[in-house]
């Protein structure tokens, strides 16, 4: 059975964009973003809300050349790989390969799609993973969190659910970013 995970860069605080709905600040360097790829190479699913689809879509067309770095070149072929849902009532087309649109968060859908994925599913967008959570549909958080206070704007977890968590890893980089991994509803 695959595992739904929900991965964010966040604050300190707790946000994944600022109260002006920037996120510049999150930006992973090197080290990170190479540790996220590894995190993401074995997934074979990104489950997104129209926002982080929208954000996201920039990897379908990246260009790859030698003028890009190595961690960016490889996380547009994990990316591009992968197969992509979008949960969204207003999205009309979608402009990338592999990607599908669904209006809701069907919850036996994502269920049935964890009993049959070859693969882990990514569940990405605040909102969207924010739903799921409170259905009880997350199985993994992967959260980075950068040393920067924002004071405000959108939460990486919503604060209306309250879930047991075991924490499975941690680590620490060298820019200052927390990664830390818990099971959910232990």
């Amino acid at each position: 059975m695959a595992k739904l995970i929900y991965s964010a860069i966040a604050s300190l605080d707790g946000y994944v964009e600022d109260a002006a709905g920037n996120f510049d600040w999150a930006a992973p360097d090197r080290e990170v973003h190479a540790f996220i790829n590894d995190l993401e190479r074995p997934i074979g699913t990104y489950l997104y809300g129209r926002r982080m689809y929208e954000t996201m879509v920039y990897w379908e067309s990246v260009d790859t050349g030698p003028d890009q770095s190595a961690v960016s070149r490889d996380y547009a072929e994990i990316w591009r790989a992968a197969e992509k849902i979008v949960c969204s009532r207003t999205l009309q087309m979608v402009s990338s390969a592999k990607t599908r649109i669904e209006r809701e968060l069907d919850p036996d859908e994502v269920r049935r799609l964890k009993d049959t994925a070859p693969a882990d599913i990514s569940i990405g967008g605040a909102e969207l993973a924010g739903h799921a959570l409170a259905l009880g549909l997350v199985d993994e958080c992967n959260l980075f969190l950068g040393p920067i206070l924002v004071g405000g704007g959108k939460r990486a977890l919503p604060d209306t659910i309250s879930a047991q968590l075991e924490l499975l890893d941690e680590r620490r980089f060298g820019n200052g970013v927390v990664h830390v991994r818990y099971r959910v509803g232990v």
